[in-house]
Formats: structure tokens, sequence, C-alpha cells
């Protein structure tokens, strides 16, 4: 049986093995490529914009102070192609690249990894608990090209520059800006 979370109509786990089902039974023909960010996130967002489904939260964070962030799959797909551009464009990264992302679970986390998602850039989360030493141990083993991190842990990963000839691009996310570094909020 099959019930409604908080009383929305939404995709019900029927529903999904049905579909998965269909697949197996190759009812429905599998894509050559599959992105989620495009064929399933722009999918549900077109299906927004075209009033065939509500605009129902596709993202909804909460922090331990009660702030909220809430988006739609239309917010969602475009804030994500604006982190992809900021990825692309301001970090000159391209598809097979590698980026680390050290940050808690803050709404550009998730940005960051859609972002990734579709653009094809290798997305490798870390805890925000790392040392300096496991910091640079990822770096040198990854040969990540970007690091993404909040105000906390930039002092960590600038002792491990000069071991990183690999790192070209940080990014922080915080809400001021610091010397050498990107600032994600700014940059979207």
């Amino acid at each position: 049986p099959c019930r409604l979370f908080h009383g929305c109509n939404r995709l019900l786990t029927s529903q999904i093995i049905s579909y998965y089902d269909s697949i197996n039974q190759c009812k429905k023909e599998l894509p050559e490529y599959f992105n989620f960010a495009s064929d399933v996130l722009d999918e549900w967002s077109q299906l927004e914009k075209d009033g065939r489904r509500p605009a129902n939260p596709a993202f909804w964070w909460v922090n331990d102070e009660g702030e909220e962030v809430k988006w739609s799959f239309e917010e969602l797909g475009l804030m994500s192609r604006k982190a992809a551009n900021v990825l692309s464009e301001a970090c000159g990264l391209q598809r097979g690249d590698r980026i680390i992302a050290i940050l808690p679970r803050v709404p550009e986390w998730w940005l960051l990894s859609i972002a990734c998602i579709r653009t094809g850039i290798v997305f490798m989360p870390g805890t925000s608990q790392l040392t300096a030493k496991d910091i640079l141990y990822r770096l040198q083993a990854s040969k990540a090209k970007c690091i993404v991190t909040s105000d906390k842990l930039a002092p960590a990963v600038e002792s491990v520059m000069p071991d990183c000839q690999f790192l070209k691009r940080k990014l922080i996310v915080a809400k001021e800006s610091r010397d050498g570094w990107l600032n994600l909020k700014e940059l979207l």
C-alpha cells in the first residue's frame, strides 16, 4: 500500500517499482546516456512549468536555528545550472575533472553535487571533520583540481596548498570573501 507524504501527490514507491520492473522487462527503452540532472530534474521542472505538476519542494533544508531553504524543481534546476556554470567557467573544470567538497550539509552541498552530475565532473564529498593531513591525502590521491569548503576549514586547506600540485581552484562557501578564494555564494 502507498501513502501520501504530507498530502502531496508524489511518485509513490509502487510507481517507482513499477517503472523499474517495466525497464527490467524491456517494456521501456533505456537511454544510451543517462544524466539525473537533465533526465529527471529538468523533466520534473518542465512538468511544473507546464502546469502538469504543482510546484512542490524538490529541496527543503532547515538548519538548527530554524532557517529554511525551499526550492521547487524549477528553482533547483536553475540553481544547479548556475553552479555548473561556476564550475565550468570560473573554475575551468571539465568533464572528468575532480572536485572535493568538504562542507557540512548546507544547500550548496546539494547544488554542487547536482552541478557535477550535470557537467560530468567527479564529485568527491568529505566530512567537515577532516584534518589538514586528511585533506592533503585526499587532494594528492585524487588529483582534484578544485576544492570547496567553508571558512572554518579554509586555513587547513591553505596549510597544505604547497604540496597540492594539481589543485587549481579553491571555492569557499561563506558570507564574506577570503583572499585567494572564489566565493561560491557571490559567483552564484
